[in-house]
């Protein structure tokens, strides 16, 4: 199944899942959607890969779809579930740990 995702956002229906494969021992992204006033990127996280403790000057959300996350947020630690979601507001120092092989969307609003 071959899923192409226009800068234009043309309408269709996707499993953002399927938009990304898995890489051992990696970190890999794929930026979706790219407006003034947003972006929203999907991630595949081998298990136990991460992000380092950072900032983001914008509101954030992330959204699991694959797999369990540890998510660091100004210091504490939530776990996060297929099908869970967490806000992250502009400028919390925020990690994230993939406790078993991770697929996530994380959507940023720019304001």
């Amino acid at each position: 199944m071959e899923n192409k995702i226009s800068k234009n956002t043309e309408a269709q229906a996707i499993n953002p899942s399927d938009l990304i494969a898995y890489q051992d021992g990696s970190v890999v992204s794929r930026e979706i959607i790219k407006k003034t006033n947003g972006s929203i990127t999907v991630f595949a996280f081998d298990e136990n890969e991460g992000l380092s403790e950072h900032t983001a000057p914008y509101d954030a959300i992330l959204h699991v779809l694959e797999g369990e996350a540890e998510v660091k947020l100004s210091g504490k630690s939530h776990l996060l579930k297929e099908k869970e979601v967490i806000i992250m507001p502009a400028g919390e120092p925020h990690s994230v740990k993939a406790l078993r092989k991770l697929k996530m969307l994380l959507t940023m609003i720019r304001s």
